[in-house]
């Protein structure tokens, strides 16, 4: 158990890469199984990360540690249409079409799972959430004093999680979450006369951010052939970022919000496994995310309370899986879901930054039993190109459109193996 522990936090000090995720900034499923599967799988038990979806599942689970690697290409770049006006009191960009520059990220995703007694268990899960992260090789914003315009969040998060079987077949988990974050800002200077604090918008070095917040899940089997889950994840209050304190609302303050899930789980018989999954991530809790670009950027300072954001909505995700377990020593996965655009089009200024703008996303996965204890398992990801398309909100009106477009991809691989019997 204690080399198991130390394997975990060795493997943790790789997670700290940035990504974009696809759900908005949060990833399309935790833990390879449920990524195979779209994300779906709150009525399941696949594996020690299931905990992660919901705290409840590790009940059913063997006790055992696993280890994904993903390597995953965000594709995201944004077009300007239209000449700037020059008008007095406007701030029009340079037409053209920018690419972000690096496109492709390595990150693990780490579980271990123990059983206490019978009915009891605990695990342990570490994970990157996605974050977000663009660098434009142009002065995007004119800033002359940086050739390249963007942003990088990275969020590492580590649940330890508690289960109890109350009653044969209907289990309740809680999770305690810990969250790390950092983050940093380029080429954002031109918004200096619109910030509470210039000195602290942009160009500075990393700043990073910790806190703290829950998980709570239910899991129940109401037939041998019909399942439920459920759970909810409080808002993570999160430490500001006093670096960027002139840049996010709140002095700073970038909180992870709060979401909810719930699914159910068919078995038509041994060989197949349905699963259909609702999932709402509550953006409009956190203002630096929610706050609108206007007509807050006229009323207010950026870093106030009320200064301008991403103008983030509220995303409620629909996911469904397949599994087909008839070939002996192998499970076929395949998934799909698709999500509300967190992004308006009258949002497109600020999200140039972060066009988390991925609706719809198809995967596949194949696990392979090698022993009794292990499993090795592969998954595959392809989230489909969506654009946003909306006028510049400081240009004369009709003078500048800006559309933002992304499409992503991403392979990861899985072994999960047994500790104790």
């Amino acid at each position: 158990m204690k080399k198991s522990i130390i394997v975990l936090i060795l493997l943790a000090g790789f997670i700290f890469h940035s990504t974009f995720a696809t759900d908005g900034y949060f990833r399309h499923g935790y833990g390879i199984k449920y990524s195979a599967l779209a994300g779906s799988g709150v009525a399941v038990s696949l594996s020690s990360l299931g905990a992660v979806t919901n705290p409840a599942s590790i009940i059913r689970t063997n006790n055992s540690i696993e280890i994904n690697i993903s390597v995953f290409s965000p594709n995201r770049d944004y077009t300007i249409s239209g000449n700037p006006s020059g008008f007095p009191q406007t701030f029009g960009l340079t037409p053209g079409k920018v690419e972000s520059q690096k496109n492709i990220f390595f990150f693990p995703t780490i579980g271990l799972k123990r059983g206490i007694t019978d009915n009891m268990a605990i695990a342990l899960s570490i994970y990157g959430n996605g974050g977000m992260n663009s660098d434009y090789p142009a002065q995007t914003f004119y800033e002359s004093s940086s050739p390249n315009t963007g942003i990088n969040i990275e969020q590492m998060f580590a649940n330890l999680t508690y289960a109890i079987e109350f009653s044969k077949g209907h289990s309740l988990g809680v999770a305690g979450i810990f969250g790390w974050q950092r983050f940093a800002a380029k080429g954002l200077i031109t918004f200096s006369p619109f910030s509470s604090d210039p000195a602290n918008l942009s160009g500075n070095s990393w700043s990073t951010s910790t806190g703290f917040g829950f998980k709570v899940g239910y899991q129940g089997m109401l037939t041998d052939w019909f399942s439920i889950g459920a759970a909810y994840q409080s808002k993570i209050n999160m430490s500001e970022f006093e670096r960027y304190a002139g840049l996010f609302a709140e002095r700073g303050d970038f909180d992870i919000p709060a979401n909810w899930t719930a699914g159910i789980a068919v078995m038509p018989n041994k060989n197949w496994t349905l699963l259909l999954d609702v999932k709402q991530i509550l953006y409009s809790g956190v203002k630096s995310v929610s706050n609108p670009i206007m007509p807050n950027l006229q009323n207010s300072l950026l870093g106030k309370d009320d200064g301008a954001g991403f103008g983030w909505r509220d995303i409620t995700s629909v996911k469904f899986g397949i599994m087909y377990n008839a070939i002996e020593n192998y499970t076929l996965m395949a998934g799909y879901s698709f999500n509300e655009n967190p992004i308006k089009d009258s949002e497109v200024m600020f999200n140039i930054l972060a066009p988390a703008v991925i609706q719809h996303h198809l995967t596949a996965g194949l696990t392979r039993k090698i022993s009794e204890d292990s499993d090795l398992t592969i998954a595959l990801m392809y989230a489909l190109n969506n654009s946003v398309k909306g006028s510049n909100p400081l240009e004369a009106p009709g003078q500048q459109s800006i559309e933002l477009s992304m499409r992503q991809w991403q392979v990861e691989v899985g072994y999960s193996f047994c500790l104790i019997k």
